[in-house]
């Protein structure tokens, strides 16, 4: 692996996708961070980078953008704010990797999108998506019985209120999530189509936020083509993702507050009803790391031709 290391411009790291990334490149030894913008916290000092305790917000400002020395950008905006920043990235240097976790490019085919467990990003990869944070999760319990189903999946997912954004909702609103759960975009949410697009076109999705403020739990139905067992389905969830090491499955069903805080993805609670075909399968990450931020540096690292994993398996943030 070559010893260059790498600069990194951070857009958008105020938000709590952007704060984990910061976390996260402050352990990396390959990339360094080496400017963050963001439109309210300008001049300040970014709080937990060790690695340059000196390193300062630089404002967010679109007519302003200058990126020297830079080699990545990480998009970590909200929803249809990165596409102008980027038309302006290109402008600048079009050589700049550019690593986008809003939704702006998942749907666009000359933009790289990648589950890294599931998806290949190849090495020298310029534009690459980064999957939402339920799609994950969704993409996780189906890609190992895409060859053993071929009938409706239907998923249910439950997240933390931090999926909602920092700035006030009802999906992060204290007061609507007190003492409850709040179902919203129960049909044609983007996370099923996103699925619908990379991974398998026969899904329902429903999500649901709950009072809690991170982590994703997802539970998926599906039909199995055949009668198998309860066994089997766990010993071909554990061979398809053997090698990869951010992948825990368990045959119990996982739980969020084992997982939140970590790079870790958690699959298990196989369960077939008596038919032998019906089948129920859940999966948590939390959905600010192996959601967001965890994915960002699995896929900048393979763009890198660095084990995706690398730098990520010590778990707990």
């Amino acid at each position: 692996m070559s010893e260059k290391k790498y600069n990194i411009a951070l857009l958008g790291g105020r938000g709590y996708v952007g704060q984990e990334i910061i976390k996260l490149l402050n352990k990396h030894p390959v990339f360094n961070l080496s400017m963050v913008f963001s439109k309210s916290l300008a001049e300040k000092n970014v709080e937990g980078y060790i690695k340059n305790s000196n390193l300062k917000y630089t404002k967010l400002s679109l007519e302003s953008l200058s990126l020297p020395d830079v080699d990545i950008v990480i998009c970590a905006l909200g929803n249809g704010e990165s596409s102008s920043y980027i038309d302006q990235i290109e402008k600048i240097n079009n050589s700049i990797i550019i690593i986008d976790i809003g939704s702006d490019y998942r749907f666009d085919d000359e933009w790289s999108y990648s589950v890294p467990e599931i998806h290949n990003i190849l090495k020298g990869t310029k534009r690459i998506s980064n999957p939402g944070c339920y799609a994950t999760a969704i993409q996780l319990t189906i890609a190992p019985l895409k060859d053993y189903i071929n009938s409706k999946v239907s998923c249910v997912g439950i997240s933390g209120y931090s999926g909602a954004g920092s700035t006030p909702n009802d999906k992060n609103n204290p007061e609507i999530l007190r003492n409850n759960i709040l179902p919203y975009s129960l049909t044609n949410h983007t996370h099923e189509k996103e699925v619908k697009r990379h991974c398998y076109e026969k899904i329902t999705f429903s999500p649901h936020v709950a009072e809690f403020f991170r982590g994703i739990l997802v539970t998926s139905h599906f039909s199995l083509d055949q009668k198998t067992s309860e066994s089997e389905v766990y010993e071909i969830f554990k061979e398809f993702y053997l090698a990869k090491k951010l992948i825990k499955v368990d045959k119990n069903p996982p739980l969020i507050s084992n997982i939140i805080n970590t790079n870790l993805a958690s699959i298990g609670g196989f369960s077939l009803g008596d038919d032998g075909k019906s089948l129920v399968v859940c999966s948590v990450i939390d959905n600010l790391l192996k959601g967001a931020a965890t994915q960002c540096i699995q896929n900048l690292n393979a763009a890198f031709g660095i084990e995706d994993s690398l730098y990520l398996e010590d778990t707990h943030i």
